[in-house]
């Protein structure tokens, strides 16, 4: 499958391919997917002394842990404190709150030890309000936060300008715990530290089917079988070969991303003099975020598909020169899109299919930090043997998937008349 290639994969220097699996090999615990969640349980599993192998179909970073825009946020996109209580009860909400707030921290230790230097820094997370009703519901969710001990604060309308020179936000939640990072070499930094602690990685290695056998699982693979005592699948949206029956429990949404040309000290200076990465509150979310060289990255969806990769790349990059009153020169440098996976209740699904073969899929855009600590969540518990650190649910497939997947576009046509609608009440100075 041909994509655009990423800002990251263009400027990241990449090892030499891994081998692929030889047949006849055996292990503990066998991960099928090389993305965040597969090298963060790797990592953590082969730490705790349990052999482990991740089956990798293209390349580390190929897929949605190469192709997103990078921002490592600590929170769910829909799904606030009281929301999580509601519908997991107290003691499961904890357990995913808990879960939740673990990442930013854990994805910023990670990539120290991976060396990453400039290409991850912790410089907290901004989430601006676009109207005065969102204003309010981020102002009960900092509270929440709060209450839980995070390190999480209202901004109000005027700090928000000071910190984006746009004068169109009620003001902003902060998370001094989130922050920007290449997420490309973040993956190739996990798996490099999987490796060191003893993980094995096998490159372009599709897993075609999985098969019960008498003491856990077989995995067929075009090298020939490999034999494990428990699987993991962690295939995002993918639904070919092994991955089909968690692929289909969620809707794939395609994201597109942009990166211009750097920008000048005084823009930098004037839209992010903190250098925080921005994702507002509007249904056609606008985002902001620098990378190492200035380079400014935000992305968006389509409302038409057909054809979104070449039409929609210059609308990101023109949004972005307006909303942020950009100098007039700036121009587009990268275009790429990814694909996250967006389950219909906006929580990650956890599931148990088989007994030792144990899915785990929909971060609802949100993958950097979640899929970190729910990595190392799911290796503690095939460690030591014990419950799942979530509750889990059948991967029941979506009804009429083929035009579900079109419900956000739908989402966004309706979101962008309320933008609108909300954008021409900005706040009094």
């Amino acid at each position: 499958m041909t994509t655009p290639p990423t800002l990251w994969h263009a400027t990241t220097a990449q090892p030499a391919p891994r081998p692929g699996l030889k047949a006849g090999a055996t292990t503990d615990v066998a991960i099928i997917g090389g993305g965040f969640l597969g090298l963060s349980c790797a990592l953590h599993l082969a730490l705790a002394g349990v052999s482990v192998r991740v089956l990798e179909a293209r390349r580390i970073g190929w897929g949605a842990s190469g192709r997103n825009a990078g921002f490592v946020v600590p929170h769910f996109s829909r799904a606030d404190p009281m929301m999580i209580r509601a519908r997991l009860g107290a003691d499961a909400g904890a357990r995913l709150l808990d879960l939740v707030a673990q990442g930013g921290d854990m994805v910023f230790d990670l990539a120290r030890r991976a060396g990453l230097g400039a290409q991850a820094e912790q410089n907290g997370w901004l989430q601006p309000a676009h109207s005065a009703a969102m204003a309010q519901a981020l102002q009960v969710r900092v509270r929440d936060w709060q209450a839980l001990g995070r390190p999480v604060e209202w901004l109000d309308a005027r700090a928000m300008a000071a910190r984006s020179g746009m004068k169109l936000y009620y003001g902003a939640l902060r998370d001094a715990s989130g922050g920007m990072i290449n997420p490309l070499a973040y993956a190739l930094g996990l798996a490099q530290l999987a490796e060191d602690a003893g993980a094995m990685l096998h490159e372009e290695t599709p897993v075609t089917d999985l098969t019960r056998a008498s003491d856990g699982w077989t995995l067929s693979t075009p090298a020939g079988p490999l034999h494990a005592g428990r699987v993991l699948l962690a295939t995002n949206a993918e639904t070919r070969g092994a991955a089909r029956p968690l692929g289909r429990a969620v809707l794939p949404l395609t994201v597109h991303q942009i990166a211009t040309t750097p920008l000048d000290a005084d823009t930098v200076a004037r839209i992010a003099p903190n250098r925080e990465p921005a994702s507002d509150t509007r249904t056609n979310i606008f985002t902001w975020r620098l990378d190492a060289d200035n380079r400014l990255i935000s992305g968006g969806m389509a409302l038409v598909p057909l054809g979104a990769g070449t039409r929609l790349p210059q609308k990101i990059v023109q949004r972005a020169i307006r909303e942020l009153r950009l100098p007039a020169d700036i121009t587009l440098a990268h275009a790429w899109h990814g694909t996250a996976a967006m389950t219909t209740d906006a929580l990650p699904l956890l599931t148990e299919i088989a007994p030792g073969l144990t899915g785990a899929v929909g971060c609802n855009g949100r993958g950097v930090a979640f899929t970190t600590a729910l990595g190392r969540a799911l290796a503690q518990a095939m460690a030591d043997n014990g419950p799942l650190p979530l509750p889990t649910k059948h991967p029941y497939p979506i009804p009429f998937r083929p035009l579900a997947r079109h419900a956000p576009a739908l989402v966004l046509a309706r979101g962008l008349w309320s933008d609108a609608r909300a954008l021409r009440h900005p706040p009094t100075p």
